[in-house]
């Protein structure tokens, strides 16, 4: 039996991407995380930019997996790494058997079913990547995009309102 050749038509695989569906049992965001370092160490991030990204996944993928698809075994996450450039884009999605709240709680701030131990996942990805955005995404499901760059950016500038005067301006 012989193959035949691809068809024009077939989609290529991007080789700058790699995809992975894992079961939804803690323990599996340890295959993520691994597979985040393997590219970003490939791109020649820094050792402390690949530990940041590492947390990141791993923190995103166990809040898929226990909060969006409730550890549902039969159901998966899905992790898309995609590089670019000088950028590491990540992907994690779920089917969302529960929604992301519009609002999350504040960190450590103790609810009705903790002691103020929870709530630190998304507040730990935001300070440990470059960009992050949640989306519900219209079939249903969560995604969290984290963005991470070969050299993080300079920080902002920070910002002056009417009820703050610079030393420039305070009429001294």
């Amino acid at each position: 039996m012989t193959a035949a050749p691809p068809s024009k038509d077939s989609a290529k695989p991007n080789p700058d991407q790699v995809e992975i569906f894992l079961p939804s049992t803690l323990g599996y965001e340890k295959v993520a995380r691994s597979a985040a370092e393997a590219v970003a160490e490939e791109m020649g991030f820094s050792a402390d930019r690949i530990e940041d990204l590492k947390t990141a996944v791993a923190e995103a993928c166990m809040n898929a997996i226990e909060h969006g698809n409730q550890e549902d075994k039969a159901t998966s996450v899905t992790v898309l790494l995609t590089a670019a450039n000088e950028t590491l884009e990540i992907t994690v999605a779920d089917k969302g058997l529960k929604s992301m709240p519009d609002k999350f709680p504040e960190p450590g701030r103790p609810g009705q079913d903790d002691e103020g131990s929870r709530g630190w996942g998304m507040f730990f990805i935001e300070q440990l990547v470059d960009k992050m955005e949640i989306t519900k995404l219209p079939q249903g499901g969560n995604q969290v995009r984290m963005v991470i760059y070969l050299t993080p950016p300079p920080p902002e500038p920070t910002k002056t309102g009417p009820d703050t005067q610079s030393p420039a301006t305070d009429g001294r």
